[in-house]
């Protein structure tokens, strides 16, 4: 059994079974890509069924070695164990070597929040004298009102705007789709956005429907999008690493502080456990422990 063989059908068995996303499926094949490499340089010719325990905790200790973080040595194993386990269930292997591979413990990471006034400085840092200002304060306002992730926010449809009924609907991971409450504030940006710069941009057959465009008329990247938001940090001054997650974090730790529902919460950010929302309430818990300590007398 060759490892790009099997590499093909692990990626189409993501892709069809799991209705992964391609940003997904690509970390997954770059985990097995990582494995393959160093398989090749140190067991030469041992395919896929022929791998054990032993060659696996090597890899683990190899790229330790490297300096890579627990956290994406985590993630990688992740990966193995889900490559593996297709095998085994193809019939393609007889054993799973995963099975006591064992991850790092990582603690839980509290993600970096913005206060409201970070925000608004950043938004208010767009020059909207440049042709695409309004564009980008659209997307932004976008991104904080609605919480969306990166890979939402590039590919969100005009034909998905309810601005009458107060939501848009998200397109998420693995395909599923929520509607989430959009601000009077986004609704008033975007449409100034559809009705301004939009309307001057010869529009690419294949993006029509996708709301947030570049100059050439084409649905902007992800990588666009961190470019944008680390030139406004940069221009007015923020001295925090900030990215398009930073926006979504801030979203959901503002409605928590401000008394929202966990479950409302859950449901706006399309998190498939709630577990998973519940880094918020710790963060929140975080930032009044350390208001209480920086300005109580008692402290």
């Amino acid at each position: 059994m060759k490892w790009e063989d099997s590499k093909k059908g692990f990626e189409t068995f993501l892709r069809l079974e799991k209705s992964l996303s391609q940003n997904s499926i690509a970390a997954y094949i770059n985990d097995i890509n990582k494995l393959m490499a160093y398989l090749d340089e140190n067991y030469k010719r041992l395919t896929p069924e022929k791998v054990r325990i032993n060659h696996l905790r090597g890899f683990i200790e190899y790229i330790n070695d490297r300096g890579v973080s627990p956290r994406t040595q985590a993630r990688t194993i992740s990966g193995i164990k889900s490559f593996f386990k297709y095998l085994l269930m193809e019939g393609k292997i007889n054993s799973d070597p995963t099975t006591l591979l064992e991850s790092p413990k990582i603690g839980r990471k509290l993600p970096d929040v913005l206060t409201m006034e970070e925000i608004d400085l950043i938004i208010d840092g767009v020059d909207l004298n440049k042709a695409e200002g309004q564009r980008n304060k659209a997307m932004l306002e976008t991104l904080y009102s609605c919480g969306l992730r990166v890979s939402e926010l590039v590919n969100l449809k005009v034909t998905n705007l309810f601005f009458d009924q107060g939501f848009i609907k998200v397109e998420g991971k693995a395909e599923k789709e929520r509607l989430v409450p959009v601000s009077s504030k986004a609704i008033e940006e975007i449409t100034k956005y559809l009705h301004g710069y939009r309307k001057t941009l010869k529009i690419s057959p294949e993006s029509e429907n996708v709301l947030f465009l570049n100059r050439r008329g084409k649905k902007l990247s992800r990588v666009m999008i961190f470019t944008i938001i680390k030139n406004l940090a940069e221009k007015v001054g923020l001295n925090k690493k900030i990215s398009p997650h930073t926006f979504r974090h801030s979203f959901a730790t503002h409605l928590i502080s401000g008394g929202a529902d966990l479950r409302a919460v859950q449901e706006m950010l399309g998190h498939e456990s709630i577990l998973t929302t519940e880094i918020y309430t710790h963060l929140d818990r975080d930032y009044l422990k350390n208001t209480i300590t920086h300005f109580h007398p008692r402290s």
